[in-house]
């Protein structure tokens, strides 16, 4: 069962502050959505909507077509940024009721905290309580609460909070299965670095706003590839002119490689200047633009005030 999350023209406000202002995407099953900008955006202010925790001023909200409502929350499965489990609690008992509170059996609900408990190698913390635990242990408890109930679309914010690579590579390799299996995955997060290469697609806010949204290729297409590499033996004093000409701007230089963002020059442009200056040129490499400078571009071009950096 998938079916995708669609919002239009969506906007809330608290009193004379608009929180989000006008927000439209669609979160496709199958794909990872990523819901990305630096604390403040309205990303919070966004999920609480999707999950009919608080409901929209202006614009509709559907998953699979759907209204959201009360209906539609036992078809979600939702990860806060901020944890909270029952701290007294055995940790199967505690799976098996809320996966019950979202429509499960016993029967279905204990074997399914069965198979997510093998999938984190836990099954020896199902008699155990939460205190218990240790905290990566208790993200995974957290985790699986998320998923135990087999979720038509799945909110993970700021997913990797507190775990060591470890465990952020075994919570990786779970999402992608999820994705995999046709959820509808939508990932908020305000590290845009760690969630870069995981995104099928993506919004940026800012300030309530929608800056940048589309498919990662396509933004990162759209922005160009900016950064260049060389790896030469040679005397270096090819760059100077495209330096002193600020066609690039040097980001670093050691020995014999030097990486430059263009700043009017074009890759090509490079690669002659070394070819004429007689180096011998080991290695020529162009790079897409982080998403974080990408972020900031899409916030300049928009004419919205600079937010704080959003690595």
């Amino acid at each position: 069962m998938t079916a995708a999350l669609c919002l239009e023209n969506v906007t809330k406000r608290y009193g004379q502050t608009v929180a989000v202002d006008g927000v439209s995407f669609t979160a496709e099953p199958g794909r990872l959505f990523g819901l990305l900008g630096p604390n403040g955006a309205g990303k919070t202010s966004t999920i609480r909507m999707v999950t009919n925790i608080t409901t929209p001023d202006e614009g509709t909200i559907t998953l699979g077509g759907t209204p959201v409502g009360p209906a539609s929350q036992a078809r979600m499965g939702y990860l806060p940024e901020e944890r909270g489990l029952y701290r007294k609690l055995k940790v199967g008992e505690q799976l098996v009721y809320l996966a019950r509170l979202k429509g499960m059996t016993e029967a279905d609900a204990t074997a399914s905290v069965r198979r997510w408990l093998d999938r984190f190698d836990g099954l020896d913390w199902a008699g155990k309580k939460t205190e218990e635990l240790s905290k990566g242990m208790q993200q995974k408890v957290q985790f699986i609460s998320t998923v135990v109930h087999d979720p038509t679309l799945v909110i993970l914010d700021e997913p990797f909070s507190g775990l060591d690579p470890i465990n952020a590579d075994l919570l990786v390799e779970v999402i992608g299965e999820l994705r995999e299996g046709g959820r509808t995955v939508l990932f908020a997060s305000h590290r845009m670095e760690s969630v870069e290469a995981l995104c099928d697609d993506l919004c940026l806010m800012a300030h309530g706003r929608v800056v940048l949204a589309g498919p990662l290729r396509e933004v990162k297409r759209r922005f160009g590839r900016d950064t260049v590499s060389v790896a030469f033996d040679g005397d270096g004093t090819w760059l100077d002119p495209l330096v002193d000409a600020n066609a690039v701007r040097v980001l670093s230089r050691t020995g014999g490689l030097v990486s430059v963002r263009l700043a009017g020059a074009a890759p090509r442009d490079v690669l002659a200047a070394a070819l004429a200056g007689g180096v011998e040129v080991d290695r020529f490499e162009v790079h897409e633009p982080p998403l974080v400078d990408i972020f900031r571009q899409a916030v300049a071009g928009a004419g919205i005030a600079p937010v704080e950096s959003a690595a």
